[in-house]
């Protein structure tokens, strides 16, 4: 009997994430839930049913990183697809805060470097760590596919136009550290050009999820699918891409 793929998906415990774990299990996929807690995570798997297995990990922990990888080669062997999915837009924000109060305290004039930091340790730094742990993994893989999840937000040629509805929203903390993982993205794409392993980030839209206090536009199912289709990719399929569901290619 062949020996299903399996697949890794950060910060899965809920939203997004969890969606996109769901959609590969029902693609044949063991699908590994991180999460920063292994309760969450287990709790997680186990709406999921058999094929799904709770993994603490924790982006911007380096032992919990290495010791994920380590569960993963003695526990299942293998690593097919990559998905990371883990972020966060801000730590900074107070309760009762209201959204223009706490936009007006991160412009790059007065933001706090701290919070810079904190978002970029998860969303960028997190990811590159993550990618190094589990590389040697994927590299034995007869095709393995990494998606990193972006945000249209991040586009540079988006948002340096003067009219582009929401450029005025582009602030150094959410958007820029998305801006950076796109880099990353390219980075990782062009060093595994001759290997193909394909590397591609997807935008999954204004989705309703805890990352936005659920005032997005879109729903999980939506939110996802871009992403399960880049971890789906074929042979023929591209790497070092930037693409939406209904929108397509995105620009840089």
């Amino acid at each position: 009997m062949k020996a299903k793929p399996v697949a890794l998906v950060t910060g899965a415990n809920q939203g997004i994430g969890l969606q996109i774990a769901k959609e590969l299990a029902a693609h044949g996929f063991t699908v590994l839930v991180g999460s920063r807690t292994f309760e969450k995570g287990q709790a997680a798997a186990a709406s999921l049913g058999q094929d799904a297995h709770a993994v603490q990990l924790d982006v911007t922990d380096q032992a919990s990183i290495t010791a994920a990888a380590e569960r993963v080669r003695s526990e299942f062997g293998r690593l097919d697809v990559l998905v990371n999915n883990a972020g966060i837009s801000q730590t900074g924000r107070q309760p009762g805060m209201r959204v223009e109060e706490y936009a007006q305290s991160t412009l790059a004039s007065n933001v706090s470097l701290d919070e810079v930091r904190a978002v970029f340790e998860t969303n960028v730094f997190g990811v590159l760590a993550v990618y190094q742990g589990m590389l040697p993994l994927l590299r034995e893989a007869p095709a393995a596919r990494i998606v990193n999840v972006s945000s249209g937000a991040g586009s540079l040629t988006m948002n340096s136009n003067p009219d582009f509805p929401y450029r005025s929203g582009f602030r150094p903390l959410y958007h820029a550290s998305k801006t950076a993982l796109n880099a990353m993205t390219l980075a990782m794409a062009i060093e595994l050009e001759a290997t193909g392993i394909k590397v591609n980030a997807a935008s999954p839209g204004p989705t309703k999820t805890s990352l936005n206090n659920y005032e997005g536009t879109e729903t999980v199912e939506e939110g996802a699918r871009e992403v399960v289709r880049l971890a789906l990719l074929g042979p023929d399929g591209p790497t070092g891409t930037f693409s939406h569901a209904t929108l397509g290619q995105l620009p840089w």
